[in-house]
């Protein structure tokens, strides 16, 4: 019989890797991002997440799956990899490109705010006040760091960057949203859904931009596709198998802005604004304080 305090060991050291590899990707997109154009990121990180995670299924649930579930669920898989990886990375890395790593990394984390209100329109849940609240302390923090502490101007960030690091969240909301409906086991659905955006990002590529790269940006596309898109989902979805307490686990995610804060203040050399951490400490709370009400009401 599996020792339930070893099974959540194992779970606590899978999410920890797992944090520790999303608290280096804010950092390694603007690196690359410094070498390759947005479209020639999202192919060369998606051929390397889709190579990854083909790889990881054959070595698993075995190919034939993979087949198995696209003429079963093709419909979900067309629209899910739409959203993920095609649409919301091309949207991310437009948004990093035109904002400070620092800036771009804490809005991102108000896509879980999206994702309730969405269940509320979508799936209709109820609306609680704990959610009214939970959005309001969340977007303040947007406010104080899109604003940089001025509330009659938006100083140097680009309102632009800041428009689409908003949408970003509202397609990663979305693509969540749409897999209340998924069918799929997990690892295949990612994989499907990175194996159809693949001639898609190609094409884009091949449209918006050229393949003429240098190997540092092709090495940084590497890093980005292994560890952001694929290593970092295997982790965490091995967390989320072994852990005897889902919360516990799930908790460890907010450890990784602040962690990632220090990363990009030592690699990137960005100044760590004063805002950027009241911003993120607002939106971190926003989202505990959430949180916390629904489990109380589901106590």
């Amino acid at each position: 019989m599996p020792n339930p305090t070893t099974s959540q060991q194992k779970a606590l050291l899978y999410g920890l890797a797992a944090v520790a590899c999303w608290s280096t990707v804010a950092t390694a997109f603007k690196l690359t991002l410094a070498e390759l154009d947005v479209f020639q990121l999202v192919f060369f990180s998606t051929l390397t997440a889709s190579l990854t995670l083909t790889g990881t299924v054959a070595a698993t649930s075995g190919l034939p799956s993979l087949v198995k579930d696209l003429k079963e669920h093709w419909r979900i898989t067309l629209a899910a990899g739409l959203m993920n990886p095609m649409l919301y990375y091309v949207i991310l890395f437009q948004a990093y490109d035109l904002l400070p790593a620092q800036v771009a990394m804490s809005i991102n984390y108000t896509w879980a705010i999206v994702l309730s209100l969405m269940a509320i329109v979508f799936l209709g849940q109820k609306i609680l006040a704990a959610d009214i609240g939970a959005a309001v302390i969340c977007y303040g923090g947007v406010f104080v760091i899109a604003t940089q502490g001025d509330i009659t101007s938006f100083g140097d960030v680009s309102l632009a960057g800041i428009g689409l690091a908003l949408l970003s969240t509202v397609i990663w909301a979305g693509y969540w949203t749409l897999n209340v409906a998924d069918k799929r086991e997990s690892l295949n659905g990612l994989c499907l859904n990175f194996l159809l955006a693949l001639p898609l990002s190609l094409l884009a590529c091949l449209l918006f931009s050229d393949l003429n790269v240098t190997m540092k940006g092709v090495g940084g596309a590497l890093y980005v596709g292994l560890v952001e898109m694929a290593i970092a989902f295997l982790l965490w979805s091995r967390a989320l198998k072994l852990t005897t307490n889902a919360a516990r686990v799930s908790n460890l995610i907010f450890l990784a802005p602040f962690v990632s804060l220090v990363i990009i203040n030592q690699l990137l050399g960005e100044p760590l604004f004063v805002t950027t951490f009241i911003g993120l400490v607002l939106i971190i709370s926003g989202l505990l304080y959430q949180q916390a009400m629904h489990r109380r009401l589901r106590a």
